[in-house]
């Protein structure tokens, strides 16, 4: 690492993740930081550069290959690292060149738009499903918008979509949400990756003994078949992150769409008017509260020279997706304002950039699509139960997104 020095040590509770944020940008758009577990890496703030560093074959996701202090996954940070489970993948977001392409390509036929766009009548049936539910609730206590609505939703269609049985569905997702606590000890990281894997193979085994018409069914033949297939470890890690990024992401938007909408009545009026879309609104969101804070790591396949410092092979960098949507260089004096009529709301990396671009985006945008204008026009008085300040956080520097978002229903609840 190189010797600059350490400004700067990442909360790991994510408490204030756009303040950190604008605090290392003070330093520069590229300044070192440190992790939990003091691992040193480059934050990157800067909305252009991380666009550059995202296409820069000078960049790779892939630890084994070009992270020295992994050690192949064979030294202590694999052993006792918090954060290990970020970086040991073998999947296509974290392979390199040839290898990502090859992981790509398997998964990338089940997010076409025409595979997405099926998905519709299937998502629509879904919602209204969620929100009979909700309005048979009592009227007289608030409500868990996001346990209600925000997690299930997501939730069920990648469910659906990777053929994960009911019964396994809870424990799964409960160990998903565990990566995500970045305030975690290693104990606890620990028994998390083992817990994870353990049910991992016996999904597994389940989706052997009775395949069926899913993705997950789908991967399993192409590696059981082998010929350009996986390994089983591949195969494990593509289907935890299919699963993960299914719904993580889409859950922390549709949580933050819904709370800045409440916040920002004006702005809702717009888009009930129909001055507005919600496609702005969804693009806003993304900038504004980018799902995912900063995401854990890429490194530097040879020394890369920037304005101001050179980041060395083998050096770590850490994207800041949340810095990149409230750049003022991009956005201006009001980066920090959320305004769904911005000019500029469409310029965020939420989804990533280049070859690593989420393939799930298209799925994300059409869940938010139908699931918004759904919720606020059969709860038109619904209404924040506490103010937004109040709200509580993930403790998840990864992970951007409240624990519960309560709600009143309707105006007489909220008196």
């Amino acid at each position: 690492m190189s010797n600059q020095s350490c400004p700067y040590a990442i909360d790991p509770t994510g408490r204030d993740i756009h303040g950190e944020a604008a605090r290392i940008r003070e330093s520069g758009s590229a300044t070192l930081v440190e992790l939990p577990g003091s691992v040193r890496a480059w934050s990157i703030t800067d909305y252009a550069l991380i666009k550059r560093l995202l296409t820069d074959p000078r960049v790779s996701r892939d630890a084994y290959q070009h992270w020295p202090a992994w050690e192949n996954g064979e030294g202590e940070l694999a052993r006792s690292w918090p954060l290990a489970i970020w970086v040991q993948d073998r999947n296509m977001i974290t392979a390199y060149g040839p290898e990502h392409a090859r992981l790509r390509k398997l998964v990338a036929k089940a997010f076409t738009a025409r595979r997405t766009a099926t998905l519709r009548p299937r998502i629509e049936a879904i919602t209204a499903e969620l929100l009979d539910g909700i309005a048979a609730a009592p009227q007289d206590r608030p409500v868990d918008l996001r346990e209600e609505f925000a997690h299930p939703l997501p939730t069920q269609v990648i469910s659906e979509l990777l053929g994960v049985p009911e019964d396994m569905r809870a424990e799964m997702l409960r160990m998903m949400h565990a990566i995500f606590d970045t305030s975690a000890t290693e104990e606890e990281a620990r028994a998390t990756e083992q817990n994870l894997y353990g049910l991992a193979s016996g999904f597994l085994a389940y989706k052997r003994e009775t395949p069926g018409d899913d993705l997950s069914s789908g991967l399993v033949t192409v590696r059981d078949e082998g010929g350009v297939g996986l390994t089983e470890r591949e195969l494990i890690d593509t289907l935890f992150l299919m699963y993960t990024a299914g719904h993580e992401t889409t859950v922390n938007l549709l949580d933050h769409a819904v709370s800045a909408l409440l916040t920002h009545p004006s702005q809702l009026e717009l888009v009930r008017a129909g001055e507005v879309t919600w496609d702005a609104v969804i693009d806003e969101t993304l900038r504004w509260e980018s799902p995912l804070g900063s995401m854990p790591l890429r490194y530097a396949v040879e020394d890369i020279e920037l304005d101001e410092v050179t980041i060395a092979k083998g050096e770590p960098i850490l994207i800041s997706f949340a810095g990149a949507g409230r750049d003022p260089k991009v956005h201006g004096d009001t980066a920090d304002r959320f305004d769904i009529t911005r000019a500029t709301r469409g310029d965020h990396l939420a989804f990533g950039h280049g070859v690593h671009y989420c393939l799930g985006a298209p799925l994300a945008r059409l869940e938010a699509q139908i699931a918004l204008p759904a919720l606020f026009s059969r709860f038109p008085e619904l209404s924040l139960a506490e103010p937004a300040e109040r709200l509580a956080r993930q403790e998840s520097f990864i992970s951007n997104g409240h624990r519960s978002l309560p709600v009143h229903l309707t105006a007489k609840a909220a008196v």
